[in-house]
């Protein structure tokens, strides 16, 4: 039998005592255990005597303010929650607070259901890691997400990106550019998408360009649009990206692609809020929030001459960093689960889980190519076994230790309009073919077992 759970504990702080009062009788009213304490040296000296789970702390305190506590606790405490509460709130010191990792911000006027919110939303998320049974890491499942209706689109919970989904909820009401950083296949765009969507824009498009996508000679027209008449193959006029999202979002990915002359036009939609079309001889006025990702380091290619350094700037009203998904492996099982899931609805198999060697083997991998990867892979695995437990001998050849054959793998975009009968007896034939039917390289090539191989062999009736 179980015994009762721990109540969560809530280290106050805050250098008018009356406001520590109310706060930590709000709390204690809620089932945690307060303590408090009256100034922020008299917080950094309880908290080196005694962990807590949360820490609640008032920013604007002397000599020792809120942020110092946030930098003390996060360091001599890594799994302390920090909320900061001020009464000079502002969307600059929420974003700060949260990159410097506080888990969430307060204003005053405290209103008494926003702290029960947000502390308790902390609170339940601190229960579920404590819980053995919000982990179902065992043969069967990978670990089931949160749901958070701010972001059904977007599957994790590890700190990081915690993190930045809480930078998400307080700059996408704002008209802030925003610059989102990160390794190719991290999901920045699902990040855009996000903001976008928790905008007073959403009602409007959100239209994606990805700059590296495109040739020089068009990117221009792409973006601005151009009257009829303004170069060869222009018969008549066409609004550009930017005008199809008046009063929207536009999402310029891989914006260090971009020429230093398109930058400049870029640069003058920021400052004045005009384009030029292609061809035009007036400016039109739009009215539309930039948001730009790029893979590369900004400061370095700046540097080197690559990207305008005021442009920078104007883009980077927040920055935004997707780290890589092997610094946050705690995700790794949810996204395994999700296109596992995803998967067996478009393919129409009946793939059940992981066993947990399988899944050891996919948490510890170093994932090069991020989500993207990740989900290829799964793709590949469900597809290739059909139903069952999928099991290392159904890992592919990079994730095994041999060498990667990335080509092997099936994205969802080869799929469509295609069987999977169709799709598992061409990939069949194909590496038959290529490895003059030698059953060991095809099954490497194709990331199965032998086993599996031979059972689609007599199910299609090949005869290598």
């Amino acid at each position: 039998m179980r015994g009762p759970k721990p109540p969560v504990s809530v280290l106050v702080i805050d250098d008018e005592p009356n406001h520590a009062a109310t706060l930590a009788e709000i709390l204690e009213g809620e089932g945690f255990e307060v303590t408090t304490a009256t100034s922020g040296e008299r917080g950094l000296k309880t908290l080196s005597v005694q962990p807590f789970d949360i820490v609640v702390t008032d920013l604007v305190m002397h000599p020792v303010d809120g942020m110092d506590v946030l930098r003390e606790a996060k360091a001599n405490h890594p799994g302390t929650e920090v909320i900061l509460v001020s009464g000079q709130g502002s969307v600059d010191q929420a974003v700060k607070a949260i990159k410097e990792g506080a888990a969430n911000y307060l204003t005053k006027p405290l209103e008494l259901a926003e702290v029960r919110e947000k502390v308790g939303e902390v609170a339940r998320r601190i229960r579920g890691e404590r819980d053995p049974r919000t982990r179902m890491t065992g043969a069967r499942h990978a670990e089931s997400a949160d749901s958070d209706p701010d972001f059904p689109e977007i599957v994790g919970r590890s700190k990081a990106l915690r993190r930045i989904l809480d930078v998400v909820r307080k700059v996408a009401p704002t008209p802030v550019p925003v610059l989102i950083t990160g390794s190719n296949g991290t999901g920045k765009e699902l990040i855009a998408r996000a903001i976008h969507r928790l905008s007073p824009r959403r009602d409007r498009p959100f239209v994606a360009l990805n700059c590296g996508a495109l040739p020089e000679s068009t990117i221009e027209s792409e973006l601005f649009g151009h009257v009829k008449g303004a170069f060869t193959g222009a018969e008549k006029t066409r609004e550009g990206r930017i005008e199809y999202a008046n009063e929207g979002t536009l999402f310029l990915d891989e914006i260090g692609e971009m020429s230093v002359g398109m930058q400049v036009k870029l640069l003058r939609v920021l400052e004045q809020g005009e384009i030029v079309p292609v061809g035009a001889n007036e400016a039109k006025h739009v009215n539309v929030r930039i948001l730009a990702a790029t893979n590369r380091n900004p400061e370095d290619e700046i540097a080197k001459g690559n990207f305008r350094e005021d442009l920078f700037y104007r883009l980077r009203g927040v920055q935004i960093h997707v780290p890589d998904l092997k610094d946050r492996r705690e995700d790794i099982p949810l996204l395994l689960n999700h296109f596992l899931e995803e998967a067996n609805r478009n393919l129409g198999t009946r793939v059940e889980g992981f066993t947990e060697e399988c899944l050891d083997r996919l948490v510890n991998y170093e994932w090069p190519g991020n989500i993207r990867q990740l989900k290829n892979v799964v793709t590949n695995m469900v597809l290739m076994a059909g139903e069952g437990m999928l099991t290392p001998e159904d890992l592919p050849d990079e994730i095994l230790g041999a060498s990667a054959r990335s080509h092997a793998l099936v994205t969802m975009d080869t799929l469509e309009g295609l069987s999977l009968s169709k799709i598992e007896e061409y990939m069949i034939r194909h590496y038959l073919e290529r490895f003059e039917g030698n059953r060991a390289k095809v099954a490497g090539a194709l990331g199965i077992s032998e086993r599996t191989l031979y059972r689609k062999l007599k199910e299609y009736g090949i005869n290598p």
